[in-house]
């Protein structure tokens, strides 16, 4: 049986074009991502997104299902979750 703390997500490395990486909380990067989709149109969002109801749900399936979001032509946003050590 898989140890459940393989699929802990509490920390996210996030790269973004032509920015240094960073580290992110779970809740920093879900609003990162919902202040992303809010400014996207509608059309430009992929179609499993766009049938949810709000952003935090589309910034929420984002951070369960994907690993990058194309911004806009040659932009992305790429996250890995990541374990700390402290």
């Amino acid at each position: 049986m898989p140890d459940p703390l393989m699929y802990q997500q509490d920390y996210f490395v996030v790269l973004e074009t032509n920015q240094p990486e960073q580290f992110l909380s779970v809740s920093e990067l879900l609003e990162k991502l919902a202040h992303i989709l809010q400014t996207l149109d509608t059309e430009d969002l992929p179609p499993d997104l766009r049938g949810l109801e709000n952003v935090e749900a589309q910034a929420q399936y984002l951070v369960d299902t994907c690993c990058e979001l194309d911004v806009e032509p040659g932009q992305y946003l790429q996250w890995y979750a990541v374990r700390l050590e402290k």
